[in-house]
């Protein structure tokens, strides 16, 4: 009986152990008619500081609310294992820690509105996978970092209005569709409500997206605020966002050399990608059965919005063959092209002697040549993508040539370690003899065995279409015709096992068809200008001269112009003077200077009158 006593008292303290509710909260049981029931709990005490720690342990659902809680400190909640909503909402949080949210594996709810964070650890959420509701509304938020887009992948409601938000990084639309790549199905339960507004959203080419998705009219992602307006920049200040139209920017457009490639065993293989797009796209090379490829040879942006990227795979085998895809990637958007590699080999199989009567057919061994031919297994799903139009075969395709007993035979007498081991280092390459349609490469070679070759690979600078031609490595020149002329051309000479450098590639241009009737031209322009310098020359004489005269004849026709003035003047009579003597004659300049002046002058009254006689009048 005692022992029964004893059990029941153990019983009835786990009970209150497990019921026991904290002094600031409210613990609330919603029992069910099958026994069962949720246990949800409320602190709302403006005097709270911390995080309560002795919350009951089933709890279902716990909201602290309008405290003074500042903090949420690592594994305060770890002991609620059965907790699915968790509400920490208009209080005075400022930071939460990574591993605040640890071991809440069952939370479905998570709702942190109207508190003061400026930095929210997205890596937290790791430890919630069946996170479907995320509330960040009406805090401080300045920024959503890319790598947060892999752990809001399950989230179903995310809100994160009334924050100070400028942009969204485009790893975060990529998550939804359509710029998954999943296909919506218009089931209801597939949607995403999104929270955007109340932000300053800054509308450039980081959120095309957010501005393509809002002028969709069916999604499978739903805007919470479907009147989203910019606030930057200048010139889209208050445009919604179903208006606003961005200058610069532009998805990405990828073109391959070649849609496929047949390649001969050892041999080897550039494929070359280009991609347009604003702002410039990022190239990555993947293979569609393995990791990213990177042997990239050569990786170049000649200009805004143009890369283009080339890799090289040196000494093919059957396992290079395969498809390998060029994916390009910008704020706007992806898009990707795809080239299938197909390796061809022979294998030589060699049939056992026959005895014969002569000794030539007794060292005669019969080789019969097998093609064999790799192509890769087509992948269950592919993406439409733009390519080039099918290159001819020449350009597009290396095929191996036909062997025979002959080849065959040559190749069992080769020292094969020698193959293998033997290296061509090409050095000084150049380019001279350029003409109008052709141009000769020069170059020399270092440990160069037998009669390996080397490939020549040539174009019009940064243009898609290749030209190729095989030399051998020991000759040191080979000569490019058919040529445009005018132009700029890019060749590189590639060996066989080696890694192709920028040094081994040289730039040369064709001359003009036109400079001959030129240079006729400009010889006949000087004849015509020495013949005509003389006589521009003279004729400047001549004009010159003709102005010095005229400055000249002023002065003689002043002198022609006026006339010389005599003038007769009375004298003074005296007692022997005769009548004929009456009449003296006047100095010209005297006379000149009398017409210059009125008749008022003293000297025109001592013309006209005398003392000692009457007034008389000439005239």
């Amino acid at each position: 009986m005692c022992r029964l006593l004893n059990v029941l008292v153990f019983v009835c303290c786990l009970r209150v152990l497990h019921c026991f509710c904290p002094s600031q909260c409210t613990c609330i049981y919603h029992g069910r008619s099958d026994g069962t029931g949720t246990r949800s709990v409320l602190c709302n005490d403006p005097d709270m500081s911390d995080i309560p720690t002795n919350v009951p342990v089933d709890t279902v659902k716990l909201r602290v609310e309008k405290t003074a809680i500042r903090k949420i400190p690592t594994e305060a909640f770890y002991y609620l294992v059965d907790l699915r909503y968790l509400w920490v909402t208009y209080n005075s949080v400022t930071t939460v820690d990574s591993g605040s949210f640890y071991n809440l594996k069952g939370l479905h709810e998570l709702r942190l509105d109207g508190n003061l964070l400026s930095l929210f650890p997205w890596e937290s959420l790791r430890e919630t996978p069946s996170l479907r509701t995320l509330d960040l509304h009406n805090n401080r938020l300045t920024s959503v970092p890319p790598e947060a887009a892999q752990y809001l992948r399950n989230i179903t409601y995310l809100d994160v209005s009334s924050n100070k938000l400028t942009t969204l990084p485009s790893d975060l639309m990529d998550i939804w569709p359509p710029f998954s790549g999943v296909s919506w199905t218009g089931n209801a339960s597939q949607k995403v409500v999104l929270g955007l507004q109340d932000n300053p959203w800054f509308c450039d080419c980081r959120i095309s997206k957010l501005l393509e998705l809002s002028k969709m009219t069916e999604s499978a992602v739903v805007l919470l605020d479907q009147y989203l307006s910019c606030s930057g920049p200048e010139n889209l200040v208050g445009v919604p966002f179903q208006l606003a139209e961005l200058d610069q920017c532009l998805k990405p457009s990828v073109m391959t050399s070649a849609t496929k490639i047949t390649s001969p065993l050892g041999s080897n293989v550039l494929l070359r990608c280009d991609a347009t797009g604003y702002p410039t796209p990022t190239l990555v090379w993947i293979k569609s059965d393995g990791p990213p490829v990177n042997n990239t040879v050569v990786e170049e942006t000649p200009g805004e919005g143009t890369r283009w990227s080339i890799i090289s795979l040196n000494g093919v085998l059957y396992k290079d063959a395969g498809e390998y895809r060029c994916k390009a990637k910008n704020v706007a958007g992806t898009a990707e092209a795809s080239i299938t590699l197909s390796v061809v080999g022979v294998v030589t199989t060699t049939m056992p002697q026959q005895k014969s009567a002569t000794p030539a057919a007794t060292d005669a061994a019969l080789t019969t040549s097998i093609p064999v031919v790799t192509t890769p297994t087509p992948s269950p799903a592919t993406t439409a993508t733009p390519t080039l139009p099918p290159i001819p075969t020449k350009r597009g395709q290396q095929r191996a040539p036909p062997g025979g007993p002959q080849q065959g035979r040559e190749a069992g007498r080769r020292p094969v370690a020698n193959v293998r081991n033997a290296t061509v280092v090409v050095r000084g390459i150049r380019a001279t003899e350029e003409t109008v349609d052709s141009a000769a490469l020069l170059w020399t070679t270092e440990e160069a065995w037998g009669d390996m070759q080397l490939t020549v690979v040539y174009s019009p600078y940064e243009e898609k279409d290749k030209q190729t031609m095989t030399v051998a490595a020991g000759s040191g020149k080979v000569v490019l015709t058919g040529l445009r002329a005018k132009m700029k051309y890019m060749a590189c000479l590639i060996a066989k096992g080696g890694q192709p450098r920028k040094d081994q590639c040289v730039t040369f241009y064709t001359t003009d068809g036109e400079e001959r009737p030129n240079l006729v031209l400009l010889i006949i322009s000087g004849l015509a200008c020495t013949l005509a310098l003389p006589l521009i020359f003279l004729l400047l004489y001549k004009i010159t001269c003709l102005f010095c005269s005229k400055n000249n004849s002023p002065a003689n026709h002043d002198q022609d112009t006026y006339v010389k003035f005599e003038t007769l003047s009375l004298k003074q009579r005296t007692m022997g003077n005769q009548g004929n003597d009456l009449w003296t004659r006047r100095q010209t300049q005297e006379s000149e200077r009398m017409l210059l002046f009125s008749r008022s002058s003293i000297d025109s009254q001592m013309t006209y009158k005398s003392d000692s006689s009457r007034s008389e009048y000439l005239c």
